[in-house]
């Protein structure tokens, strides 16, 4: 063989390695990712836990219970009756004590403990089965002055005394400076809010049908004060 004939066959055999190099390059294959079964468990167990607590929460947002509410004033003392209650739907705090729908009857006929409002729930303290002016009672109005009216809210049912104290520069007959001012026991039936103006409450006080004359001539003549009692009405 000629050394041309070499040179052909070098260049043929060089030229076929350069074509095989430059060729494209087939990627490697890539096996497919293992599933784990255990990964997968738990994923679902996860989404589940997920949905069920969805479900809980929206199932006590959307609890509700029907419970008894006022439709119209009912002032202290007032017998309740049918028309005086109605009905709604409302979604309590377990803290909120408010009569239940199915328990209006137990309520119809009680008295109002307290001044009932349009517009808000009953609760089982706000009504009693005792009349707040009982038999051989007597109920005296009294207006106090702004300056009269104690710090302390007047509530129903709470104890007071009427003190009976003489006018500016008078005195009592048949009595001494230093003797025990009179007094009589009584009972808050209802106390109004300061009248807008004046600041006078009108404080309703239930006293025995014996001191009641009495006591309603203390307030006509201006010499009754009214003391809150102890609280063991001691």
């Amino acid at each position: 063989m000629s050394k041309t004939q070499e040179r052909v066959d070098a260049a043929s055999s060089n030229g076929l390695q350069q074509g095989r190099v430059a060729g494209p390059v087939a990627p490697p294959r890539v096996s497919a990712r293992r599933r784990r079964p255990g990964v997968i468990a738990l994923s679902l167990a996860l989404i589940a836990a997920g949905g069920a607590g969805v479900a809980v929460l929206l199932l006590q947002v959307g609890h509700r219970t029907e419970v008894v509410t006022v439709v119209r004033d009912v002032p202290v003392g007032q017998v309740l009756t049918q028309d005086d209650l109605g009905k709604a739907s409302a979604a309590l705090d377990p803290a909120v004590k408010a009569v239940r729908a199915n328990d209006v009857d137990s309520v119809v006929g009680k008295r109002a403990a307290v001044e009932l409002k349009p517009g808000s729930l009953l609760a089982p303290s706000q009504v009693t089965k005792d009349s707040l002016v009982k038999a051989g009672e007597q109920l005296v109005p009294i207006g106090l002055k702004p300056e009269q009216v104690p710090a302390t809210a007047l509530v129903p049912g709470q104890k007071v005394e009427l003190v009976h104290v003489p006018a500016q520069g008078a005195t009592d007959t048949g009595t001494t400076s230093d003797a025990a001012p009179q007094t009589i026991d009584g009972r808050v039936v209802k106390a109004s809010k300061a009248a807008p103006g004046t600041g006078i409450v009108v404080v309703d006080v239930a006293t025995s049908a014996t001191d009641g004359p009495t006591a309603a001539a203390w307030v006509s003549a201006g010499t009754l004060k009214l003391v809150l009692a102890a609280p063991d009405g001691s």
